[in-house]
């Protein structure tokens, strides 16, 4: 049987993937209204070494709107969330970057894992404190892998706040292995779900995410300038008034 480089069976995230197809679909489509834009993108891109970069909203149905909408425009239907399209399940190289912390803080976090998480060990927070410790570099290692092999979603805020401070971990990456650099800007997510985006808090709203072109980087720049492009390009920057 088919394994991705994680060794993990494909099969069985295909499997993980449309279970919770049926569940997100009512959530996303019928619950509450999607408004997608730029979704015919993700059908010109290369299959490997590209990074998109979001704001970040809930811990979970975030990126499984993103999947949603990345599944149904590679099976034909850019900006629309059809459950055929996810079912069909066209593109499983993709991966997400996610908190150990948070993928293993219960049975449902643990088997969502599966259907593409990377997860590491935070660097600044751990158990509601704040820490400091060096980047593992294992972790590094397999956002690497991911790329050279497929698609991954990070979240530069690593924190579900908005306007937080971007960690430099993510202009490491696209300094250091120069992918194409995606930004995805999402809204709603927040008045819709709770925290961690699995209980309903309020239906009929409007679900919005916005796909943009790849951002031109210059990969010779320091970190902090190529940070504080992501940045701008995932509307995190906040503008105080003079």
């Amino acid at each position: 049987m088919k394994r991705n480089v994680f060794g993990q069976l494909i099969l069985l995230k295909k499997l993980v993937i449309r279970t919770f197809a049926f569940i997100t679909y009512i959530r996303f489509n019928k619950i509450n209204h999607p408004n997608i834009k730029g979704a015919e993108l993700f059908q010109q891109l290369p299959s490997k070494n590209v990074l998109f970069v979001s704001n970040h909203q809930t811990y979970f149905a975030d990126v499984a709107f993103m999947i949603h909408a990345m599944e149904t425009s590679l099976y034909g239907y850019p900006n629309q969330l059809k459950l055929r399209g996810i079912l069909a399940c066209p593109f499983v190289n993709f991966y997400f970057v996610a908190a150990e912390e948070t993928m293993k803080s219960g049975l449902l976090p643990k088997i969502l894992a599966y259907a593409g998480a990377i997860t590491i060990k935070r660097t600044w927070r751990e158990a509601g404190k704040e820490i400091k410790r060096p980047v593992d570099q294992n972790d590094t290692e397999k956002i690497k892998i991911a790329l050279e092999n497929g698609w991954v979603v990070n979240f530069p805020q690593g924190t579900t706040k908005p306007y937080a401070e971007g960690r430099k971990g993510t202009a490491h990456l696209i300094k250091n292995y120069k992918p194409l650099v995606i930004p995805i800007v999402i809204n709603g997510f927040r008045r819709a779900f709770d925290k961690k985006g699995l209980l309903i808090k309020k239906r009929g709203t409007t679900l919005e995410m916005t796909v943009k072109p790849p951002l031109t980087i210059n990969y010779d720049n320091d970190v902090e300038t190529i940070l504080h492009q992501v940045m701008l390009a995932i509307e995190q920057v906040e503008h105080k008034e003079k």
